[in-house]
């Protein structure tokens, strides 16, 4: 199986931007909370955000201003912190992507 492009991983994002979107729809955090196979779906999209900026040419993301070690360090906090995690601040997360998204977007337009 061939590594995925640069444009894939940008792809990716979008993707895991959209299902986090669908599973959070109309959940509130007390139900986000109680609810691990809503919060095991959601954490690994994350892990896919993550995973996927972290194979992104730096290159390119110098480029957009964002604070892209926060998905980053997200994701090995998920992974490497599993039993530590806050649900409540797993579930602020999903409410704080649009900024992402729209970069991606751009990035897709002018880079790839």
């Amino acid at each position: 199986m061939d590594k995925p492009t640069p444009k894939e991983r940008a792809e990716h994002i979008l993707k895991a931007i959209a299902c986090i979107r669908d599973f959070v729809a109309n959940v509130d955090e007390i139900f986000f909370v109680n609810d691990i196979q809503l919060q095991s779906a959601v954490q690994y999209q994350f892990l896919i955000i993550g995973e996927a900026i972290r194979y992104i040419d730096n290159s390119i993301l110098e480029k957009y201003e964002y604070p892209w070690h926060i998905p980053r360090s997200f994701r090995n906090f998920i992974i490497h912190e599993y039993h530590g995690v806050k649900m409540e601040r797993i579930y602020n997360a999903t409410q704080n992507l649009e900024e992402l998204e729209q970069l991606i977007k751009k990035m897709l337009k002018a880079e790839f």
